[in-house]
């Protein structure tokens, strides 16, 4: 009786000085990663400010500024689309969609691309708080037909792979691009963005862009 005491009084100790050290470790990781959190929050710099970001936004996303497009959903068959936002969009004798088209309409009022449309549309609701899908479209092709960005649009069954070969082009050939999935989840966009404003012809000829 008397070793097996022994026994179990040296193995509770074991177990209090295990305790220690575990209480001892786990201290200096906690401390180790607050360090390492700081010091990559010092390296990254200072948070950038919202006006920073939308500058950031526009300077990548730079197309026609005089209007943008928002999407729009038909509850009752399902169709989806875009139209240019318009502060005369259904005005009782202005407005005579659609039996007129937007681009013919004689009483066109285009909404500029303002940074409360960007904050929106980032956001994805109005600001009312009751909308949750504001989503706004960049025509990408200016009035002088030069494009700042390409976006590669792929779908079908195999795109993910047609675009990952689309990516490894862009990268074996130093040029800058990025990847994202679609909306729908069933296709992707590689995006190319220019130092300067290149021909459309020559860039891309997509007129209407969803970022």
């Amino acid at each position: 009786m008397t070793n097996r005491a022994t026994r179990i009084t040296a193995l509770r100790q074991q177990l209090q000085s295990l305790d220690a050290q575990r209480s001892s470790i786990a201290a200096q990781l906690a401390a180790l990663l607050e360090a390492s959190t700081a010091n990559g929050a010092a390296s990254a710099g200072p948070v950038m400010s919202e006006s920073e970001k939308l500058a950031l936004f526009r300077r990548l996303f730079s197309g026609r500024q005089d209007v943008f497009a928002l999407r729009w959903e038909n509850r009752k068959n399902g169709r989806t689309g875009y139209s240019p936002a318009c502060s005369n969009e259904w005005v009782d004798g202005v407005c005579a969609k659609p039996k007129i088209k937007c681009g013919a309409c004689p009483n066109q009022a285009f909404i500029p691309l303002s940074d409360a449309v960007l904050r929106q549309h980032l956001r994805g609701t109005k600001g009312n708080g009751k909308s949750t899908d504001y989503v706004a479209g960049i025509y990408p092709l200016l009035q002088d037909d030069h494009c700042w960005f390409l976006a590669a649009d792929f779908d079908g069954e195999h795109w993910s792979l047609d675009a990952l070969a689309y990516l490894e082009t862009c990268r074996a050939r130093a040029v800058p691009a990025a990847l994202e999935r679609s909306r729908s989840g069933q296709g992707g966009h590689v995006w190319i963005f220019f130092d300067e404003p290149i021909p459309a012809l020559v860039g891309c000829n997509i007129h209407l862009c969803i970022v």
